[in-house]
């Protein structure tokens, strides 16, 4: 009896009524949440409407018509991201772990003196323009990956494999830098190649020993050249300074020798002008200059007269007065 007055004193107009304001609050409340979205400080919102793209909103609360009218794509504009070649990061901190295992096919590549090598680096980028990001190039991420690693096999082919490895690491780097942002701006993905690091370049593992004994013997004559080099510095400069200490010394022997000359010639001009003015006191004069010159530099002096008869003896003659006397 109670089971019959209850289904009796429940009306089905009140339940239609009560389930209509339920499911109506349940619509609007979706409506609410779903039209309400936060864009983060370092992102950008790109809105689509209806499959079309309607407007660009900036970070803070934004709202958008709900139920599928509106759609909202955030954009991290002011973030930098990388991709990773040859390996992967599988736990960043202050002692990041990388794994390199199942990448060989993208590290793997050919150079210009048909050898191969293994090549892991990072491309660090920025989206610059969050339409062109979404809109001029489907699915830009994988087609940046694409143009990395093509533009990389090109360069790395261009080059031998000891450029490759050893001094020209950053002229590759930056040659494939400037070589994507050139597909970049041709393909107009709105994104700027902010740096290209290469994180490692080895030779390949069956050839690594091989590659490590040819390095050893690169920096074994490295070190001749730079020792010889030395040797040289050291030997040609005092050679050199030699050399020129003996060519001064030869013209200063010369310029005296010249200057000599030059005054006898002029003491010679002038003895002989004097000469011609008056010849017999000139040549007493030549004649008593010269015997003082020659007397003091031979030994005993015995003097004659001319016919040899009468003999002069001097005493003393020989010596050197001091001063005293």
């Amino acid at each position: 009896m109670e089971e019959e007055n209850f289904r009796i004193n429940i009306n089905p107009d009140w339940i239609r009524k009560y389930l209509g304001k339920i499911a109506l609050g349940i619509f609007i409340l979706a409506g609410i949440f779903s039209s309400v979205k936060t864009v983060g400080p370092e992102e950008e919102g790109v809105v689509i409407q209806l499959g079309q793209f309607n407007r660009t909103v900036q970070p803070g609360l934004n709202f958008i018509i709900p139920y599928g009218v509106e759609t909202m794509y955030k954009i991290p504009v002011q973030r930098q991201l990388k991709q990773e070649f040859g390996f992967r990061t599988t736990q960043a901190g202050i002692e990041s772990e990388y794994s390199t295992s199942g990448f060989g096919e993208e590290s793997l590549m050919l150079t210009g003196d048909l050898n191969l090598t293994d090549v892991e680096w990072v491309v660090q980028y920025r989206i610059t323009d969050s339409y062109r990001y979404l809109f001029k190039v489907r699915n830009a991420e994988k087609t940046l990956r694409d143009m990395s690693e093509s533009v990389m096999r090109k360069v790395v082919g261009d080059r031998t494999v000891n450029e490759v490895l050893t001094v020209g690491r950053q002229e590759v780097a930056s040659s494939v830098e400037v070589r994507l942002q050139e597909l970049c701006d041709e393909y107009e993905n709105g994104i700027r190649i902010d740096q290209v690091v290469l994180q490692d370049v080895n030779p390949p593992e069956p050839v690594k020993p091989s590659f490590n004994a040819v390095n050893e013997a690169q920096q074994e004559r490295e070190t001749l050249i730079n020792q010889a080099e030395a040797e040289y510095n050291r030997v040609i400069p005092r050679a050199r300074g030699e050399a020129e200490q003996t060519i001064q010394l030869a013209e200063a022997f010369a310029l005296n020798r010249v200057n000599r000359a030059k005054g006898e010639a002029e003491r010679f001009n002038a003895l002989y002008a004097s000469y011609v003015k008056a010849p017999e006191v000139t040549k007493q004069r030549i004649y008593l200059e010269t015997m003082e010159k020659v007397l003091p530099k031979i030994g005993n002096k015995i003097i004659v007269d001319e016919k040899g008869n009468n003999v002069l003896p001097l005493l003393n003659i020989d010596k050197v007065k001091t001063p005293q006397q």
